[in-house]
């Protein structure tokens, strides 16, 4: 599935999740609730899923965890708090630049409404993709 199909079913969850639930709650919880709502629409999802850091023939597992990650191509990283810092965004830049991925959403549950709480955001670095294991 393409990834902009995978970011609107994503999106239509998160809106329901938010509907529902309201704002507030502990990350974990919109994690938890958001995985089994795609899962439910027949989507492979992994919580907390590791990112390696690739450079120079160095490979660091320990480097961060996506909260979640939809059919091998979307990056999902919730916040729940009642105004985003910059430092958010570039974390979702970051995962999306070391996973090689094209398209990441960052999601507020803490935002009075959903649509205040969402924000696309997108990998444009025209790097060379790198070899598995460099």
């Amino acid at each position: 599935m393409e990834v902009e199909a995978l970011a609107t079913i994503a999106v239509d969850c998160g809106f329901k999740i938010h509907e529902r639930l309201g704002p507030g709650l502990l990350e974990s919880v919109y994690e938890a609730v958001l995985a089994q709502a795609l899962e439910r629409r027949g989507l492979f999802v992994e919580r907390q899923k590791p990112i390696p850091i690739r450079f120079d023939g160095l490979i660091i597992d320990e480097g961060f965890r996506a909260d979640l990650l939809v059919e091998n191509t979307l990056l999902i990283e919730l916040k729940s708090v009642e105004r985003p810092a910059p430092v958010h965004t570039k974390q979702v830049l970051t995962y999306l630049r070391l996973m090689h991925l094209p398209l990441g959403l960052l999601m507020n549950f803490g935002a009075t409404t959903f649509r205040e709480g969402i924000k696309r955001v997108a990998n444009n670095h025209n790097a060379p993709a790198a070899q598995p294991g460099s």
